[in-house]
């Protein structure tokens, strides 16, 4: 057996056995068996119980899925990247809901190495999706908001349709319903994001204004001096 099958052999299982006990609730031996090695095989490859949670978390979460489709989004049509964001995480969170769930119930109970790994990828897609909203922000694309509550409030939203709403209405997992739900909270986000024409318009004004003052600067430096004196 390869290094790179035993590694991926191990992190399936643990991912199995955190989706059914929970962080705490699953043992190294436990995940050693059910990946077929011994469990100092499993001590190989991941050093402490922790370490294995943050790789399982690093791999399997929306964070891979939302660096790998960022990058292709940067020409597409606001709406365009906001729904296509919001469908893959949808369906993410519906595949993994069981570990997000009984994660969820046992949070207080973590060391705090534990609840480090989880602030830690959960910034990391914050500060991914705020950085896209900078971005058009100096395009003049986006209105002036907080980025960083922007993308909180775009994944939160999410994040509470399946594990708040979809487990007390039962209506996540539905196809169709969860692509309905990405189409009208798109827009929604849009609409509260978006600049409009007007100010779209004084935005370009304002960058129009800024250019040719900076353009006057270089031509007669003498300008930019303070006058003192008075009017003599």
């Amino acid at each position: 057996m390869s290094a790179t099958t035993t590694r991926d052999k191990i992190l399936e299982a643990a991912l199995k056995l955190f989706s059914q006990k929970g962080f705490l609730g699953a043992t190294t031996r436990e995940i050693a068996r059910e990946a077929g090695v011994a469990e100092v095989t499993l001590f190989r490859h991941f050093p402490s119980k922790e370490s294995l949670f943050e790789e399982v978390i690093r791999r399997y979460t929306f964070l891979p899925t939302l660096k790998g489709i960022l990058p292709g989004l940067e020409q597409a049509g606001y709406e365009e990247a906001l729904l296509e964001i919001a469908r893959r995480c949808l369906e993410k969170l519906e595949e993994r809901k069981d570990v997000i769930r009984i994660m969820l119930a046992e949070r207080h109970h973590y060391p705090s190495k534990v609840k480090r790994i989880f602030r830690g990828f959960i910034g990391d897609m914050i500060r991914m999706l705020a950085d896209y909203f900078r971005q058009l922000q100096a395009r003049g694309i986006l209105r002036d908001f907080d980025p960083d509550v922007g993308a909180k409030s775009f994944l939160g939203s999410l994040f509470a349709y399946v594990n708040f709403l979809g487990f007390f209405l039962g209506t996540s997992g539905r196809g169709g319903h969860d692509d309905r739900f990405a189409e009208e909270f798109v827009k929604l986000f849009i609409e509260g994001t978006i600049m409009n024409r007007s100010a779209k318009a004084n935005h370009g004004k304002k960058a129009a204004r800024e250019v040719r003052g900076r353009q006057a600067d270089k031509r007669n430096p003498s300008s930019r001096r303070t006058i003192r004196g008075g009017l003599c």
